[in-house]
């Protein structure tokens, strides 16, 4: 017979033990790009660690990967609307806000970049951005033009004065069949980021 998971065996594909985020909260937020299949594996890494992980997905990331294949990697409803609440007192899911010890924001595409920039709330996702009260990490994800666009570097500038971390991205091969700055970093990148920023800070849900 098989023995259950402890918190001293390796999460598969890893080294970390199974249950080491036990107890932190990250909000995972999804833009429309072709990078958003990367995040299945991100997801599945923080869950298998432990860690309780919300999807909240834009419009344009269900067209790339379906909410299904989230909620069966977190085990939990992929938000999608400011319109579909699941509780009738938290109309905009701003509770989300409360519990998240993390948000990350992958892909990040040059619009939610600079909807966070501008303080823009228009959507599920922009709008718990302007609500949230934990450190953000932003991995964009872009063409290289865009990516060196004046104007998406000085919205990139300001979430950094904002105290965004932002990682990538890094160079190489992109979907528009050309090579440049602007990939998304690869799964094991953004997860090593978020625990290493989780494990600097106290678990806000540890006694609830």
């Amino acid at each position: 017979m098989t023995s259950s998971p402890t918190s001293e065996q390796p999460v598969p594909g890893g080294d970390a033990p199974v249950g080491d985020l036990a107890g932190y909260e990250v909000v995972v937020g999804i833009c429309g790009g072709i990078a958003a299949y990367k995040v299945c594996s991100v997801v599945s890494a923080l869950v298998q660690r432990g860690c309780g992980v919300t999807c909240v997905m834009t419009r344009s990331a269900t067209r790339f990967v379906t909410p299904l294949t989230f909620e069966a990697l977190s085990g939990r409803k992929a938000l999608r609307s400011l319109w579909r609440p699941d509780y009738a007192y938290d109309p905009q899911h701003i509770r989300l806000t409360d519990n998240a010890d993390l948000f990350l924001i992958a892909p990040a595409t040059a619009n939610i970049i600079a909807k966070a920039a501008c303080g823009l709330a228009d959507d599920l996702l922009s709008t718990l951005l302007t609500a949230v009260g934990c450190p953000v990490i932003v991995a964009p994800a872009m063409n290289d033009r865009m990516w060196a666009n004046r104007v998406v570097q000085a919205n990139v500038s300001r979430l950094r004065e904002l105290d965004f971390e932002i990682v990538g991205p890094g160079e190489g091969w992109l979907a528009c069949r050309s090579r440049g700055a602007g990939r998304m970093e690869e799964a094991d990148v953004l997860v090593d980021a978020v625990v290493k920023r989780l494990k600097t800070l106290p678990k806000k849900n540890a006694e609830r």
